[in-house]
């Protein structure tokens, strides 16, 4: 086992050693990337909507679907919508009288957690008509 105290001259090694002081850097920005908080703000703005859907009435009084697609997507009567104006149709057919009835289908393959978001937004509109359809692909898995 050879060690290297210095040159062969006899003097001492006058380079100093980084390793400890790399070391020491490396550990204290891993413990300041670690401290600082994640910066998660989110600003959610009400866009108008399109003119051309406004025409038509897309909440049925009698009777009106939920689909979410495989990827996430949201249709409401066959209508892509996004959170807002699900919420806003949810509100406009809970205020009529008869409330008409929500069919809810998710796709089999639709993440749990967006499920899991829409079933909230449809609690939040206080919705008391709601059933589950297209339970039969579900017997697959």
């Amino acid at each position: 086992m050879a060690m290297s105290g210095g040159r062969d001259d006899g003097e001492p090694m006058m380079e100093m050693n980084t390793t400890p002081l790399i070391d020491v850097m490396l550990v204290l920005l891993i413990m300041f990337i670690i401290t600082i908080p994640i910066q998660t703000h989110a600003v959610k703005v009400d866009l108008p909507q399109d003119s051309q859907n406004q025409n038509q009435p897309l909440v049925d009084p009698v009777k009106n679907k939920i689909v979410i697609a495989q990827d996430g997507t949201l249709t409401w009567n066959a209508n892509p919508v996004n959170e807002v104006t699900l919420t806003q149709f949810l509100e406009q057919s809970v205020q009529l009288s008869p409330e008409p009835e929500l069919h809810f289908q998710p796709d089999a393959q639709a993440r749990y957690e967006r499920v899991d978001e829409v079933l909230a937004i449809v609690k939040r509109a206080n919705v008391s008509k709601l059933g589950f359809i297209g339970n039969e692909q579900y017997r697959e898995f």
